[in-house]
């Protein structure tokens, strides 16, 4: 047997609506439109006067307002009296018209309550709809369920995660394991008078696993897992978000021991009195029963609460203060080891080649978060799945690196030969100086082709990942930036350089201003800090704010022009003393348009490249060649690799 249709299935619903409106609409017209004055042809009253006089008329009933009649064929007429005309009645008469007369209309009881009810219930009709619509999805649903709170709970079988699924973030972990074993057996810390943190916040950049990481703890821990946003407690009604919190730690509460975990918890826990208003609007009225609900008067025992955020310095201090979040975990961006791992657990998924080397990617991914890495991934898998392969090769991982972090290749782009030459020289000059800068990152390839805003780059790689730079790396990466404008004028001279060194000066501008002004590197001003530098939490945002003289801002200006004019004497010196093996690079990047490091470092030994799609020698083969060397970007720490901008 067929089960039936729940009564609050939408189709139910629906049809009962629209049957409520039908039935009133038909009620209406059989109130105020009866059927025989639909049926009566309407006549002036002169009309009447005529009919009447010709003998056409059998019978009449007069009312104060309107006259309804009978022809002698039988159908029937209506007509409207004139007021204080007495010469009708005698009309009829001396016709032998039948006459009578019509009482005053009388309203029904029905069409009374309809005239006076029926606006109050439209309206408390529409008042409903309104708060459903508004509330759909939310709770209990219904205009009684608004405020109910959003969360909603995972269970194992949406996909248990574990933390053998978390890789890269290992002391992360590790802080939280101690939350996973008070669930499992919570009675082991209880006899040493111990207490589980009540809050654990999780604080990282976009994409770290922030969320991975608490749903690893509830599928370790076996417990429920309640997941909501901070911005589902917010509404624009005052109170409401007070009311789901309630709600929320009620649903926990029989469902305890369990796991609450509030996503971007700065969107309701923002400083108190910082926004328009007066103090006791909707978001600082739920932020204060959070507070409550966390530390209050009762003991919410075995609920733990896990908040993630990316903008802990905008949170309340009282919401940050031990009782409430006693812990606050840093999930960074993973290291060299971390993107290694984090590269293994992607690639379960994905049939690999031989060839692929998860140490050579995660070695040039740095500053790739987890959802990067997982995207990178997807994005081989599909390269592969277009080109029609049974398996993901290293080709398909680098040119799914350099889409990533550079955009799709600009193959389409029509350029001039003489634009071609002068970005291979550009490029030429970047690489050159690199080479012979002893605190320089090594080359791990160079590229003529446009990509993004770039019309080609040279891209660097650190042996290790780096977390801080000394200043011979400083004045090193100073004068590589110089490398392309210098060998745009040693090549084409001073009045033909091009404006695509602009990021290059940019950056060049940059550096050397915060070695002077920040980090204190400069002989002549010494280690102070002359500029405040105000910015968001990791580095989302900001400004910085000059605390200097004027006398002292002009020393600094010097200073930084120093900097820059010493980098770029360094890159013409270097590039005058090896302008063969500039123009020898230049010839073979025209050429192939995209080298390799170890293809770079082979042609400046040797003279030549050995690769089976090299062109014969002296054959100025300048088109385009579709090489299976990859092609990567710019994207890690500090200034590793330059673009050069499009004017």
């Amino acid at each position: 047997m067929n089960e039936e249709q729940p009564s609050g299935s939408p189709w139910v619903k629906n049809l009962a609506i629209w049957g409520s409106v039908a039935l009133v609409l038909a009620l209406l017209i059989s109130v105020f439109n009866p059927r025989g004055d639909a049926a009566a042809t309407q006549l002036s009253y002169s009309d009447l006067r005529a009919k009447v006089a010709a003998g056409q008329v059998a019978s009449v009933q007069v009312g104060e307002t309107k006259i309804l009649g009978k022809y002698k064929d039988g159908k029937p007429f209506m007509s409207v009296p004139i007021p204080n005309d007495t010469s009708l009645q005698g009309l009829l008469q001396a016709n032998n018209v039948q006459y009578d007369g019509k009482p005053p209309e009388e309203s029904s009881l029905l069409v009374v309550l309809l005239i006076q009810v029926l606006p109050v219930l439209l309206f408390l009709g529409l008042a409903v709809f309104v708060l459903r619509q508004m509330q759909k999805g939310g709770g209990a649903g219904g205009a009684m369920g608004f405020g109910k709170s959003k969360a909603k709970m995972l269970t194992e079988k949406q996909g248990r995660v574990t933390f053998q699924d978390v890789a890269g973030i290992d002391e992360a972990r590790e802080e939280l394991e101690e939350i996973v074993e008070f669930l499992k057996d919570p009675s082991r810390f209880a006899k040493l008078g111990g207490q589980i943190p009540k809050g654990a916040l999780l604080v990282g950049s976009p994409g770290t696993g922030k969320t991975l990481l608490a749903r690893a703890i509830a599928g370790e821990a076996g417990v429920p897992f309640f997941t909501i946003s901070g911005s589902d407690f917010v509404e624009m009604f005052v109170g409401v978000g007070a009311s789901r919190v309630r709600d929320m730690f009620e649903q926990a509460k029989r469902n305890a021991p369990c796991i609450v975990f509030i996503d971007e918890i700065d969107a309701v826990g923002r400083h108190r009195g910082s926004g328009l208003g007066n103090s006791n609007d909707e978001r600082e009225q739920t932020l204060n029963q959070l507070l409550v609900e966390m530390d209050g008067f009762e003991a919410n025992e075995g609920i733990i609460i896990i908040a993630a955020t990316n903008r802990p310095d905008v949170l309340d201090p009282a919401l940050l203060r031990p009782g409430r979040f006693d812990r606050q975990v840093v999930v960074p961006l993973p290291d060299i080891e971390g993107r290694e791992k984090i590269l293994g657990v992607h690639m379960k998924k994905v049939p690999l080649a031989p060839d692929v080397d998860t140490r050579t990617l995660a070695r040039g991914t740095p500053g790739f978060s987890g959802a990067d890495l997982a995207n990178l991934v997807n994005e081989a898998a599909l390269l592969a799945a277009r080109r029609n392969k049974r398996l993901v090769a290293m080709r398909e991982f680098e040119d799914a690196k350099d889409k990533v972090m550079m955009g799709a290749e600009r193959r389409s782009m029509v350029m001039t030969e003489d634009e071609k030459k002068m970005t291979a020289y550009h490029e030429a000059g970047h690489a050159i100086v690199s080479i012979n800068e002893a605190a320089s990152d090594p080359i791990h390839k160079a590229t003529i082709i446009p990509r993004g805003r770039a019309l080609g780059m040279v891209m660097r790689l650190p042996e290790r990942d780096s977390y801080s730079y000394h200043r011979d790396q400083m004045l090193a990466n100073l004068s590589v930036s110089m490398g392309g404008r210098v060998a745009e004028e040693l090549i084409f001279g001073h009045d033909k350089v091009s404006s695509g060194a602009s990021s290059d000066i940019q950056y060049a501008t940059g550096l050397a201003r915060n070695m002077v002004t920040r980090w204190g590197m400069s002989d002549k001003l010494g280690p102070l800090q002359y500029e405040d530098t105000q910015e968001g939490y990791l580095g989302y945002g900001g400004s910085a704010r000059t605390m200097s003289s004027v006398e002292t801002n002009k020393q600094i200006d010097a200073e930084i022009r120093l900097l820059v004019d010493t980098a770029h004497k360094r890159a013409t010196d270097i590039l005058t003393k090896h302008k063969d093996k500039l123009e020898l690079l230049a010839k073979a990047m025209l050429e192939f348009e995209t080298l390799s490091g170890d293809e770079i470092t082979e042609l400046m030994q040797t003279g030549k490249i050995d690769r089976p799609d090299a062109p014969a020698p002296g054959s100025g083969l300048t088109e385009v060649r579709g090489s299976s060397i990859p092609r990567a970007g710019k994207r890690f720490a500090g200034a590793a690799a330059r673009e050069r901008a499009e004017p």
